[in-house]
């Protein structure tokens, strides 16, 4: 059985989609980071990093004690190997797959991430660290446009790349029109209709979240420096 710690951002949607898209049981569990879930002792045994998404597989390829994993990228990278779906076989197209999987969490999500925080949650609104995000989200869009003109999806075929990329894109929340991309229009409207996609946001939708406040949560999240382990 897969456990997987979650909690509705871009991050742990990736999980879910493979999930679903796999038809995988697991169990969902979440980790509530506005209320600060994510700096449990118990979670960061598995997730040093207090980040959410991280699994734990208590049948781990090759057999033996439960694996606990943390970062989504290789987190779907070992999925996919383990079930032999959403990744290419062959070295030369896995290896081409990966690096864009390796561009999202190196490039995309972080650069998004920034934007959308600045956009979005930043009380005071910083017109350069705007423009800086911005300017970088275009030029990102513009790279993913570019290599969507070529094929259906970033892969060739639908991959776990497609799964890493999609939940950032959302051209509402980061000041794009993206009738300026529009092959990564076509493609996010193609993978908005699949039927797992559909189920794995309904997961999401799950969740109760009424019990968060925004400063409250705004204080966990980005309030946070160097955590020291209790000596206690």
């Amino acid at each position: 059985m897969l456990d997987l710690y979650y909690w509705m951002t871009p991050n742990g949607h990736k999980i879910t989609l493979f999930l679903e898209e796999a038809g995988l049981p697991y169990n969902l569990i979440p980790v509530n980071i506005g209320t600060g879930a994510q700096f449990a002792e118990d979670f960061l045994r598995i997730s040093p990093n207090n980040k959410i998404p991280a699994l734990v597989d208590s049948e781990p390829m090759g057999g033996g004690e439960p694996v606990a994993l943390f970062e989504s990228g290789a987190i779907l990278q070992y999925l996919a190997e383990k079930t032999g779906q959403f990744l290419p076989s062959d070295p030369v197209r896995k290896y081409q797959a990966l690096q864009w999987l390796y561009w999202q969490v190196a490039h995309l999500g972080p650069m998004l991430g920034q934007l959308h925080h600045f956009m979005n949650y930043s009380q005071e609104k910083l017109p350069y660290a705007i423009e800086r995000y911005q300017k970088e989200a275009e030029r990102l869009y513009g790279i993913l446009d570019d290599r969507l003109a070529e094929q259906d999806f970033i892969a060739g075929d639908y991959s776990i790349v497609d799964m890493a990329c999609y939940p950032w894109i959302l051209p509402e929340n980061q000041g794009i029109d993206i009738g300026e991309y529009p092959h990564i229009a076509r493609w996010q409207q193609t993978i908005k209709e699949r039927p797992a996609v559909i189920k794995a946001y309904a997961r999401a939708k799950e969740i109760d979240t009424e019990n968060l406040t925004t400063d409250d949560s705004r204080k966990v999240l980005f309030g946070q420096g160097r955590r020291r382990k209790s000596t206690s």
